[in-house]
């Protein structure tokens, strides 16, 4: 009787102990997005839904999705150790990396890239009467008000940017004003301004809108060309060509050759190789439960998952990368 006690004892810790080490080895990720309102949020939760249903049984993984201020709290949110991933505008993850923009002086290095998610395509859209070339350099010394976007935003940073590349000054040549998106639109419609800078997934409802109201023989999405782009990319290579197809927007009757730049999933580099890999495998074996989730998740493919990354690939996603085929470019291999 005694022996049988003590044997069932001995079941019984052995049994406690392998739910303790379960327990200690079972992971609860956080996903940093943006505010619920917007595209990243519910990506996030997309992400982290597929996530916890394909690798918590026999992984022990989970991920959860929490709403941010977007891209600069979620960098510091990484650097902090308070989210494990996060979803981040390419440009913001380039300058805070390299010690650019906002963080001139102040690099952040403690996070790395997983995969392009969908991008943010450029729509520089100007009133038909302004426009001589068809092309982005129409907007030198257009001496014209000109929306750029809300003050701080990413918008008005992509912009900048881009026209600096180009060398465009936006503050020398154009009467700069800050609008969101329906609010330039309307202002194009008004009159009080002629052109804007409206970066998002086509369609864009507000350059809709204007082509809808104004039609294609009263506005233009400035084409960007090949030597213009050659030229952002020598100082910013996260923009990709990008084709606007015809019919995209009302009465629009030829492509736009426009550039994009992706929104990217980024990972602290203190997560492990494999919990990195399981992740970045079960997105790209699963693209049709994300697309059912949200549409923006249409972008992704797997020949595209590195494109205009703008820091290094964490190494569980290049050894996923790697397996399926894929060569990954010089500029983003993993350095751990």
């Amino acid at each position: 009787m005694r022996k049988t006690i003590i044997t069932a004892l001995v079941i019984f810790c052995f049994a406690i102990s392998i739910q303790t080490y379960q327990a200690k080895a079972a992971e609860s990720l956080i996903i940093t997005t943006a505010t619920t309102g917007g595209t990243y949020y519910p990506v996030g939760v997309a992400i982290g839904t597929l996530i916890s249903i394909k690798l918590a049984r026999q992984h022990k993984i989970t991920a959860t999705a929490i709403n941010s201020a977007g891209s600069g709290e979620n960098v510091q949110m990484l650097k902090n150790k308070e989210a494990h991933l996060a979803i981040l505008q390419s440009l913001f993850g380039l300058n805070a990396y390299q010690g650019e923009g906002p963080y001139k002086g102040n690099a952040v290095k403690e996070f790395r890239s997983v995969s392009m998610l969908w991008e943010n395509v450029e729509h520089f859209s100007l009133l038909q009467k302004h426009v001589k070339t068809g092309t982005i350099s129409d907007l030198t010394g257009l001496n014209k008000k000109f929306s750029i976007g809300k003050r701080g935003s990413g918008t008005e940073g992509s912009g900048r940017t881009i026209l600096k590349a180009l060398g465009i000054d936006p503050e020398k040549e154009m009467i700069l004003e800050y609008l969101a998106y329906n609010p330039s639109a309307q202002a194009m419609m008004d009159g009080r301004i002629v052109g804007a800078n409206t970066p998002a997934g086509p369609p864009v409802a507000a350059v809709t809108q204007l082509y809808a109201q104004l039609g294609e023989k009263r506005v233009q999405v400035l084409d960007i060309t090949d030597a213009q782009l050659q030229l952002i990319r020598k100082s910013y290579p996260i923009w990709n060509r990008f084709v606007v197809k015809a019919g995209t927007y009302p009465g629009q009757k030829e492509d736009i050759q426009t550039i994009s730049q992706p929104n990217f999933l980024a990972v602290r580099p203190d997560i492990s190789e494999e919990t990195v890999y399981l992740i970045t495998k079960t997105i790209y074996e699963n693209l049709p439960f994300l697309v059912s989730i949200h549409k923006a998740t249409k972008a992704m493919s797997l020949q595209r998952a590195t494109s205009g990354l703008p820091v290094p690939l964490h190494p569980g996603a290049a050894r996923y990368y790697k397996e399926a085929g894929l060569k990954i470019p010089k500029a983003i291999q993993p350095i751990d």
